[in-house]
């Protein structure tokens, strides 16, 4: 019998909007870096402060991802994500009138915890409600869109830096009202998602989501391996169940790929890089935003690159590609920076070849993949559990590498090595990147016994694996 409410193209609208949720992720987080070559004279503020007023957005993300998960079971994934926009509206305009940086810090926070949220949230939305067959592809658009965010946070720095005008900042903060407004609105008139309406009780609701958007001959099965799902999880709910024996390989999955996706060092690149850049020798704060906004172009297609892959090559052998490529990227990138003082030019725009090919190689792998797979490994009764506390895993993990960058710089600065920007003596980040070089070679190893391939796998036969003790390497032989 033909399904007449099947619309195959619903499926990518419903995808495009919710992901808008990745590109206030990206643009959030990724403005500061445009914003900081201002605002710090501005205020007159130390390195000590920017590095405070950086992780202050990742603190607030950190008590959005741990308040989160429980409501996010109990309310639905549909309306912890509209909340969520309107705390991104009230945090972008209060970002943009702060009066001072004690103003902004706060404002930052609540931008923070509106990301904390929708980190988790989104993927797990799309997740849900996406075929087991674009289920991969669909979720990376929240990673996508992440990277668009983050370039459009480039370009608007670009667009409004003005050396002669330290209050620009304001202004790169208000674009982010757009799409604030586009994800409020937009997921006002999406469907929330089968498998929460399941686990409600609302099964005729459920079935008319799926009517919509799955093929018909697979409705019956999916309602089918719902059910069943949503019977085993009876008996234990929340902490308990998410800490149950079985449940130890998801969490240390969770827990250990988003450690590896923050500590190869990425934001350090994506909040920093014109302090990097102009550590390499650009001269001048617009010169150094352009640079940046090379990072997040190459960052936005090679994450197009990586939706194409991923569910045609599957998890691990992106995942194995990108981190071989991140370890190699940042030793030679270390290795330039230490010897910038002798290489001059060259030294200079190889740090920046040696950058784009860093963001590459983690675009195609880890850092879609970290988002994908912690809203894939848990069962449904704690899937928002679950994906939160891979959500807050990687923001303490984010906050302290960005808190840290500076500090580890300053340590590992080899003397003789130090670098000059605007007259002042900076350290040297070599000895940063060989150390985040390090964790990506252990995050291979771990990655052997812990990163599963669940490329065309249901939700429901992934959740069967773990409670019959697989281990993750051998999920894709079952």
């Amino acid at each position: 019998m033909k399904n007449r409410g099947y619309n195959r193209n619903l499926i990518y609208v419903i995808a495009s909007i919710a992901a808008c949720g990745g590109l206030l992720f990206g643009f959030d987080t990724g403005v500061i870096s445009g914003a900081i070559p201002f605002f710090q004279p501005y205020f007159g503020v130390s390195d000590s402060m920017v590095e405070t007023i950086t992780t202050a957005v990742l603190v607030g993300a950190i008590g959005g991802a741990l308040l989160g998960g429980r409501l996010t079971d109990r309310l639905g994934r549909k309306r912890i994500i509209l909340a969520s926009a309107v705390i991104f509206v009230i945090g972008t305009i209060w970002s943009g009138v702060a009066s001072g940086v004690y103003d902004l810090i706060c404002a930052r926070l609540l931008l923070g915890v509106a990301i904390g949220v929708s980190s988790f949230a989104v993927p797990l939305y799309l997740a849900e409600i996406a075929p087991a067959r674009k289920r991969g592809a669909m979720v990376s658009m929240f990673q996508l869109l992440i990277t668009v965010g983050v370039l459009v946070s480039y370009l608007s720095d670009l667009g409004f830096a003005d050396e002669g005008n330290l209050e620009c900042w304001r202004m790169m903060f208000y674009v982010g009202i757009i799409p604030a407004l586009i994800l409020l609105v937009g997921m006002m008139f999406l469907p929330e998602t089968p498998r929460w309406l399941m686990q409600r009780g609302r099964e005729e609701e459920s079935r008319a989501v799926l009517e919509r958007i799955e093929t018909p001959e697979l409705i019956e099965e999916q309602m089918t391996q719902m059910r069943v799902e949503i019977d085993r999880n009876k008996e234990a709910l929340g902490w308990r169940a998410i800490f149950s024996r079985w449940m130890r390989t998801p969490l240390i999955i969770a827990i250990g790929i988003m450690f590896f996706q923050q500590f190869v060092g990425i934001n350090t690149v994506i909040y920093y890089s014109p302090k990097i850049f102009l550590m390499a020798g650009f001269e001048g704060n617009i010169a150094a935003i352009w640079a940046s906004v090379g990072v997040g172009v190459i960052n936005v297609l090679f994450t197009i690159v990586s939706i194409y892959f991923i569910d045609r090559l599957g998890r691990r052998k992106l995942y194995f590609i990108g981190m071989t490529g991140i370890v190699l990227s940042l030793i030679l990138l270390g290795s330039s920076f230490l010897l910038m003082n002798t290489l001059g030019e060259v030294g200079k725009w190889l740090s920046v070849v040696l950058v784009f090919f860093y963001i590459a190689f983690f675009a195609i792998s880890i850092g879609p993949l970290g988002w994908l797979i912690i809203s894939e490994v848990f069962p449904q009764k704690v899937r928002g559990l679950g994906s939160s506390i891979g959500s807050l895993a990687v923001w303490f993990f984010n906050a302290t590498v960005t808190f840290t960058f500076f500090k580890i710089v300053k340590a590992f600065t080899v003397s003789g090595t130090e670098l000059q920007a605007g007259g002042e003596t900076l350290g040297n980040p070599a000895g940063a990147f060989f150390f985040y070089a390090l964790i990506a070679l252990v995050g291979i190893v771990w990655g052997y016994y812990f990163v599963p391939e669940t490329k065309g796998v249901s939700l429901e036969r992934i959740e069967e694996f773990w409670r019959k003790g697989g281990r993750p390497k051998d999920l894709h032989k079952k």
